[in-house]
């Protein structure tokens, strides 16, 4: 059964706006609201709502962290698991609403991000390749293997760029790198032995 707020969470997720922030507010959804009033362009709003509920969520904290990015005067270190858990999912929502300013924004702090958790590159990488931004996913991605090198995962991302291309050698040593840093990385075996196929 679906309920309001599942509706109203798959609704904003699909960049179907309409009635989402109204739902949030009225039933006191107040960190929902919030991403909706960034989607809205209010960011004072929004900032004022993940302010109050700041000691009480940590994605309110991120939300803060954001907001100080979009605006270009950061007092706040986001953390480790904030970066990890809510970057990547917080810029495709930005992606999907066509905040490209705010996305910009965001990631002119890749450098400042990293040196918290190594993996933002790949994260914003993975991003951009996932709305078919290729050229920008691969310039983080890059950063990421130049700074990165011993991420599985960011070398399996590579082969299947790579097989999409139809580039199956250039795949096959990208898939060999990552099973030598992680010999059990179950996708990378099974992506070997399809191409090999």
């Amino acid at each position: 059964m679906i309920t309001g707020y599942s509706k109203a969470k798959k609704n904003f997720l699909s960049a179907n706006l309409r009635g989402c922030k109204d739902f949030f507010k009225i039933h006191d959804y107040k960190l929902e609201q919030a991403y909706c009033e960034i989607i809205l362009d209010n960011l004072k709003s929004a900032y004022e709502i993940f302010k109050f509920l700041e000691d009480s969520d940590l994605r309110a904290h991120w939300g803060l962290v954001m907001l100080e990015f979009i605006n270009g005067c950061v007092s706040r270190y986001p953390t480790y698991f904030e970066l990890r858990n809510f970057l990547e999912i917080d810029l495709n929502i930005l992606i999907t609403y066509c905040k490209g300013d705010y996305v910009e924004k965001i990631v002119r702090y890749a450098d400042f991000m990293f040196t918290i958790n190594p993996e933002v590159y790949k994260f914003i990488g993975r991003v951009f390749l996932n709305n078919d931004l290729k050229p920008q996913a691969l310039f983080f991605l890059n950063r990421a293997k130049d700074n990165f090198y011993q991420d599985p995962e960011l070398h399996y991302i590579f082969a299947e760029i790579l097989a999409q291309d139809g580039n199956f050698e250039q795949c096959r040593k990208a898939l060999l790198t990552c099973l030598d840093i992680l010999p059990g990385y179950a996708p990378a075996k099974a992506l070997l032995f399809k191409i090999n196929m």
